[in-house]
């Protein structure tokens, strides 16, 4: 059972929450973070800011804030899971500008994509949900493209409906990436670890990845993420999340295995590029026994040769003989679970998190 399933149906404090629409969130108090202090290591060092979303709970109620991605007027637009407002668009001082979308109880992933010179949005359902009595449920997941008023363009489903799924595998989706030419890839992350191609139009090319591979490198295990990496625009790669392996793997645009980033001991969610650097939420790391532990996600941060070289939240990078050393939670804890990351023009970063106690995102203002 994968921790989501796991926390959907143990968690009591949502019960209810898609009943009343007055249920609030908390922030953490001052005293338990370092908020008046820097976090971050080396040129990357942040102001906290937990206070930056100036929203109301009882208008906005919140349950996860799972993604944020900025559009080409600079608004910033999360995603959530609360279906009385599953689309919250900001601007860079934290208004609220506008909220939408009521149809996703699984709302997880969220890509923009430019098709000429207008911005549409790739929303992943992943089928996961709470009722009105708290429990957990599952459907199968849904890939939607809109455009920023939420109207639907089309919907990918299923992939069984095509031909490319046994019965017993599952589809709950939770990542997209949009290739140049418009090729767009699904990360089957809480479902069958697949890598699904589909071109602009939503028609499949192939899938990789998966779980049963000969070669154990080509495997997924918790493909939570994707990104198309364009660093190089000769030679761009598909860098997809292994989370349970605590790795990203690295792929061709057509599925072949290129190579493996280590990153032992973080459970890192979807990979974000911007600019030269790689940055990546940290939903859970490891203590110092090497266990897992709740409520201990920060930030990471690599650059260009895949060298960690900053974890807001947590303890610096270190390297031993070459190799990347288990980083920790910083005592004084800033995040719960660091669930996605957005980097805006001034290389600030908003963090979304999940299983959060219902916070709004967290902004780093770079220093």
């Amino acid at each position: 059972m994968n921790d989501r399933r796991r926390f959907l149906q143990n968690s009591a404090w949502a019960a209810g929450a898609l009943a009343l629409p007055n249920l609030g969130f908390s922030i953490l108090k001052k005293s338990d973070s370092p908020e008046d202090s820097l976090i971050g290591h080396g040129e990357f060092k942040y102001k906290v800011d937990k206070n930056w979303a100036k929203i109301g709970p009882n208008d906005y109620p919140l349950i996860n804030c799972h993604e944020m991605v900025q559009d080409s007027k600079g608004r910033l637009i999360m995603i959530g899971d609360s279906v009385y407002n599953n689309i919250l668009i900001f601007d860079k001082s934290g208004v609220l500008l506008d909220s939408w979308g009521h149809a996703y109880p699984g709302g997880h992933g969220l890509t923009i994509s430019k098709e000429g010179g207008e911005d549409f949005l790739w929303i992943v359902d992943c089928g996961y949900y709470q009722d009105k009595t708290g429990q957990g449920k599952a459907q199968a997941g849904q890939v939607v493209k809109t455009d920023l008023t939420g109207r639907i363009i089309f919907t990918i489903g299923h992939p069984r409906t095509i031909g490319i799924y046994k019965d017993t595998e599952k589809f709950q989706p939770t990542e997209t990436a949009v290739a140049p030419n418009g090729d767009l890839y699904v990360a089957d992350g809480y479902g069958s670890d697949y890598i699904i191609q589909y071109n602009s139009k939503g028609q499949y090319i192939r899938h990789f990845g998966g779980r049963n591979n000969a070669n154990k490198d080509h495997n997924l295990i918790n493909a939570h993420g994707v990104v198309v990496d364009t660093r190089d625009p000769n030679k761009p790669t598909l860098i997809c999340t292994s989370r349970d392996e605590n790795c990203f793997k690295v792929f061709s645009l057509d599925g072949k295995f290129i190579k493996k980033i280590d990153l032992p001991g973080l459970y890192v969610c979807r990979p974000v590029i911007q600019g030269k650097n790689l940055y990546a939420g940290v939903c859970w790391s490891k203590d110092k026994e090497g266990k897992r532990q709740a409520n201990t996600g920060f930030v990471t941060i690599l650059d260009t040769d895949n060298k960690v070289v900053s974890n807001p939240g947590g303890t610096a990078p270190t390297y031993l003989n070459g190799q990347l050393q288990p980083s920790l939670a910083l005592e004084n804890r800033v995040f719960y679970h660091g669930h996605d990351v957005c980097i805006d023009e001034d290389q600030s970063v908003y963090v979304c998190q999940w299983n959060a106690n219902r916070t709004t995102p967290v902004k780093l203002t770079r220093v």
